[in-house]
This record gives structure tokens, C-alpha cells and sequence, in this order.
């Protein structure tokens, strides 16, 4: 299967892939400089435009969009304090520090350094792990594959947000969606109210631009302000060269990214818990830890190094299993489903040239860092905090309905994808995580159709769930996860 990698670094170095991992670079850069955006939200709107591609240059756009905002989201968090991305908020801890004492160069270039090795690091653990894990999928069965779903599922909904009750519940509103439409084993018709458009089930695009795009879109709106930054602010000094960097953060590099990669293969974690654990985890190293929090490059290189680490990571059990490791990774299974490509172990063999080329783009983005994120490049860049809000709202709601008309030309997808950004906008509100809804769309489907199909081969014995091996170490992991929280719920009651 190492083989199959390495036959697919043409197809990664054609034209149209170098072109994509270049425009999707900057685009996340962009993105992840602007506060209020965030990668999820832009790779959801780029999406449907490329719908007609071919997949390998839909996903070079994806990779470049990932790694690109990684690093985009320090800059605010370095300049204005302002994290750009929810994984940048450890940034901000000794980031803007250091802008105030004069450093915001060293502290910009030590985050691009930093991003870009993060990357590459979780890149090479993606082309290593995830084959192998492949080559271990190809034992499991519709018992196996129904245990993954049910694992992933509950899994992501205990994990994600401060309340398991709201995280099983928006899960199972996910699933609820992903049942609409005809059913794959029967062929009847289901949730549809005589509906021709519900009868071919809810196109998985129209509820990720809906939940992730226009949540985002309407706080924005709620927080306009004419408030312009002066240009002053964003000017800052080159400092620091790249061998002095690497001589005083090698370490402090290493250890954060093996952080990252294995909270990114943890499904629901995502790159904010790795870069404060990498953050933590480089304080508590330091033989100075009471200047972290005053404008300690170490601080910034720990927590960028770290969330950028989750990245290639997160896509571990998304390719091999079909279980995202986070929303990112779920979009780039909504990507794959889009160009008729079924995530999983068959994935490796029916499509090397897509799933081993988009693994090269996850580490040619990452390197690219270190040539579109350079000073330069960051001073453009960070001028784009410039730009009002109340000019930046409506550009992206254009977008996004341009976006959505283009896949199919149909109206009635501009009222669904409103109507799901509403339903997000009151969960969000209401405190419902949003993750495990569209992880319930994904999931839902899956683990219904192999539960039956697993009670078709047994003809109805539902003990042929328990018996298998592989089955019962899933269940064991399920069971862990699950008594893990409670003991967390009970300690937690017994402190209060």
C-alpha cells in the first residue's frame, strides 16, 4: 500500500493541484486572519464550486483552506488579541504579549515556523498511520462498521460541549436528518410528506453551509461596527532568522505536534484542546515557566505547533473508518461522498491516486506556509482586519447562495440552506454543540444500513453483534468513553 503512496505524488504535482494548493493557501490564510470566519465555514462555501472538479484539485483546495487558517488565526491572535480561529486561543496568551513589548515580527514569524511544522509533522503521520490502519479495516464487517458508527457517534456527542444531554440530543437530530429520503435496503420512502425534493434525502452540502456558514454570518451582523483599525497597527518588523528558530524551538516542536497528532486521531477533540495542552505542556517543561503569559516566543511556537499537528491527524480515522476527527475531517467526507467516493478502506484501493494524493497536500500545504505565510506575505494579510464587518457579511451571504444555486440550479436549496442556517443560529444559541449533528447525518445512515444488513446475514440474532472480536474491542472503547464522563459527571457533583 506504501507503494500506491508514492505512485500518487504525480497526480498531487499536476497542474491543477499545484494551482489549488496555492489558491487554497492563501484563501485560509485569509480566512483565518478574518475573526469570525473560520475554516469549517469557508471550505463549506467552497464546497459546491467544486462540484465539477476533479476530486484530487476539490481536495488540494480543502488541504490548502486547513493548513492556510491554521496559521491565519494567530495573526489576529498575535496582533489584536483577537483569535482568528477557535484553535488560536492559546496564541493569544503570549502572542500579543510580545507585539506589545515590541516583538509582533518574531512572534508572526515564530507562529508561520511553527504552523508549518505542526503540519508536516501530521502530515508524515498520515501517510504512515492511516494505510495501516487501512489494511486492518479490510477484516470489518456490517457488525464492525455499525459498532465504528455507534462509536463515533457517541463518542463526538459526549465530548463535544460542557452537557452530554445537548450532545446526544443534536446527534440525534443529525441522524433524524440523515434518515430522510428512500431507504437504501428497502427502497421506501421515508420523512419525505409526499415530497419529491425530500425523496432523494437532504443533499449533505445544503446542511453544512446551513450550520456551519450562516451561524457565523448572523453574529457578525449582530456585532457590526464602523470601527476601522488604524494601518499602523499592523506594522510590524522582521525578526529572528530561521535557523535561530529552529535551534530554540526544535524541542519544544517536537513534543507539542506528537500532542496534536494524537489528540487529532481522538475523534471530537480538535486543534483548540491540542494547542492549550501543548501550551500547558511547554509551561510545566520550561525551567522559566512564570514568564509564560508575558511574552515567551515558546508560549506561541507550543500552542501553533500543536493545533496545526491536528490537522492531517484528525483525518486518520476519517479516511479509513468514515469517522471524522473533527468538523474539518467531516467535510472532507462530505467532499469525497460529493465526487461519488465511499470513505473507508475500499477507498485506499478503489481510489489510491485520490486518498494517497490528498495526503501529499496536506504536507505541501503545511511546507507552503513557509513561503505565503513570510513576513511579506503577513503584512498583506493582516490588513485584511481592516475590512468592515458590515461589508463582509453580506459578500459572504452572496456567496454562499451562489454557491448552493450552482450545484443544481435549484431555488428550493436556497430556502433549505436558510432554513438549516436558522435551525444552527438557535442551536448555537441555545447551546447545543453543532458537531454531532452533522456527524449524525454522516453516521446515521451508516450504522442503520450495516445493522440491518448484519441482521440479514444472521438472520435476526441480534447475539452476532456481541461475538465477533473486533466488535468487542469497539464496544470495550465505548464503554470506556462512556464511564470516563460519568466519573467525570459524578466527581464533579461531589466537588459542588
Amino acid at each position: 500500500m506504501f507503494d500506491s503512496l508514492f505512485n500518487a505524488l504525480p497526480v498531487a504535482l499536476q497542474l491543477g493541484s499545484v494551482v489549488s494548493l496555492f489558491v487554497g493557501t492563501l484563501v485560509g490564510i485569509l480566512i483565518g486572519a478574518l475573526p469570525g470566519l473560520n475554516p469549517v465555514m469557508a471550505i463549506a462555501l467552497m464546497l459546491p464550486l467544486t462540484y465539477g472538479f476533479d476530486p484530487v484539485i476539490a481536495l488540494g483546495l480543502v488541504a490548502g483552506i486547513y493548513n492556510g487558517s491554521m496559521y491565519g488565526g494567530a495573526i489576529p491572535a498575535i496582533l489584536l488579541k483577537i483569535p482568528g480561529t477557535p484553535a488560536a486561543i492559546a496564541t493569544t496568551f503570549d502572542g500579543y504579549p510580545m507585539t506589545r513589548n515590541g516583538q509582533g515580527g518574531l512572534a508572526l514569524k515564530t507562529a508561520c515556523w511553527s504552523s508549518a511544522i505542526g503540519g508536516i509533522i501530521s502530515a508524515i503521520a498520515l501517510m504512515t498511520l492511516a494505510p495501516l490502519l487501512a489494511q486492518v479495516t479490510l477484516a470489518f464487517g456490517p457488525t464492525e462498521y455499525f459498532w465504528v458508527a455507534v462509536f463515533g457517534l457517541v463518542s463526538i456527542a459526549v465530548l463535544v460541549g460542557s452537557d452530554i444531554s445537548k450532545g446526544m440530543l443534536s446527534a440525534l437530530l443529525g441522524v433524524i436528518i440523515g434518515l430522510v429520503g428512500v431507504d437504501t435496503i428497502s427502497g421506501a420512502e421515508r420523512y419525505t410528506f409526499d415530497s419529491l425534493y425530500l425523496s432523494g434525502g437532504v443533499d449533505l452540502i445544503i446542511v453544512l453551509i446551513g450550520l456551519y456558514a450562516i451561524p457565523p454570518v448572523l453574529e457578525m451582523a449582530e456585532k457590526s461596527n464602523a470601527t476601522y483599525y488604524d494601518a499602523g497597527s499592523f506594522k510590524v518588523d522582521a525578526s529572528g532568522n530561521a535557523f535561530g528558530l529552529i535551534r530554540q524551538h526544535w524541542r519544544t516542536w517536537t513534543r507539542s505536534s506528537l500532542i496534536g497528532v494524537s489528540v487529532g486521531i481522538l475523534p471530537g477533540a480538535g486543534g483548540n484542546l491540542a494547542a492549550l495542552l501543548s501550551y500547558n505542556e511547554a509551561k510545566r517543561k520550561s525551567t522559566n515557566p512564570e514568564s509564560f503569559g508575558t511574552g515567551n516566543p515558546v508560549g506561541v511556537a507550543a500552542a501553533e505547533s500543536g493545533n496545526s499537528a491536528d490537522n492531517a491527524s484528525a483525518m486518520i480515522p476519517s479516511l479509513t473508518l468514515g469517522i471524522p476527527g473533527n468538523l474539518v475531517a467531516a467535510l472532507v467526507l462530505g467532499a469525497l461522498m460529493i465526487h461519488g467516493l465511499q470513505p473507508g478502506p475500499q477507498l485506499f484501493t478503489k481510489s489510491p491516486d485520490v486518498v494517497f494524493g490528498f495526503m501529499w497536500q496536506m504536507l505541501f500545504t503545511a511546507m507552503l506556509l513557509l513561503l505565503l505565510g513570510g513576513m511579506v506575505a503577513t503584512r498583506l494579510f493582516a490588513q485584511v482586519l481592516r475590512m468592515p464587518t458590515a461589508l463582509l457579511v453580506p459578500t459572504t451571504l452572496v456567496l454562499m447562495a451562489v454557491g448552493v444555486y450552482t450545484v443544481k440550479g435549484n431555488m428550493t436549496d436556497l430556502y433549505v440552506m436558510l432554513a438549516f442556517g436558522l435551525l444552527g443560529y438557535l442551536l448555537h444559541r441555545l447551546a447545543f454543540p453543532l458537531a454531532p449533528v452533522v456527524l449524525g447525518v454522516l453516521l446515521g445512515p451508516m450504522a442503520e444500513q450495516n445493522l440491518r444488513l448484519a441482521m440479514l446475514i444472521s438472520q435476526d440474532n441480534w447475539g452476532s453483534l456481541f461475538t465477533r472480536p473486533i466488535s468487542q474491542g469497539i464496544i470495550a472503547l465505548l464503554l470506556m468513553v462512556l464511564s470516563t464522563q460519568a466519573w467525570k459527571i459524578l466527581k464533579k457533583g461531589r466537588q459542588n
